[in-house]
């Protein structure tokens, strides 16, 4: 066994996850999602108080309504 100690860096990773990098990639899963998806969805992308977000909607009512049909937002954000 070795005595290596490892310390995280909490004020590091609390910066990388609202950077302006961490934003770029959250941003590109959510667009990839979104393409994977007809017309009507929207992305949206924020800092929050402890991460960058993202997400993926149904804007308008013909794709709010297939997405409660067949669960469409689930199954293009898990691919």
């Amino acid at each position: 066994m070795s005595d290596i100690k490892f310390e995280l860096n909490r004020a590091g990773v609390r910066k990388l996850m609202k950077s302006a990098q961490m934003q770029e990639i959250v941003s590109s899963y959510a667009n990839s999602a979104r393409s994977r998806l007809g017309d009507g969805y929207g992305t949206d992308t924020y800092v929050g108080k402890t991460r960058v977000n993202a997400m993926v909607y149904a804007d308008s009512i013909p794709a709010k309504i297939e997405n409660s049909r067949s669960n469409s937002l689930l199954k293009a954000v898990q691919k």
